[in-house]
Order: structure tokens, then sequence, then C-alpha cells
């Protein structure tokens, strides 16, 4: 039995993807509360905002190099 959640996770881990996007998508994925300010970074924003909408796609442009 396939899990969107699980699946997503893992494809970003296998592809690279920037740790800090995949924590913001886990969160916001699970509908968590956003972290601190101060502990706020432009990559796990993008992830968040991707989570919130249960998209899985696009996370290429964070694929770390």
């Amino acid at each position: 039995m396939s899990n969107p959640y699980y699946d997503a996770i893992t494809a970003m881990e296998k592809a690279g993807v920037d740790p800090e996007y995949i924590n913001g998508w886990a969160s916001g994925y699970m509908l968590n509360p956003k972290r601190e300010e101060q502990r706020l970074t432009p990559a796990y924003d993008a992830g968040y905002e991707k989570g919130l909408a249960k998209d899985a796609k696009g996370f290429e442009s964070w694929v770390k190099k």
C-alpha cells in the first residue's frame, strides 16, 4: 500500500533535496505550526508552503549541489 507522505519524503531524500526544505514540507503536510521566526530559512518556507498544499512536486530546485 502506498503512503503519499512517506513516498514524497523518500523521493526528496533520494534526490538530495535540502534538508531544510524537507523539514518544512513535512511540517506543512502535517499542519504543524511554523518554526519560530529566527529559525526560518527560504528552503524551509518554500517546503512548508508546498507541504500545506500537499504538493509533492517541484522540489527539484531545492536539490543541493
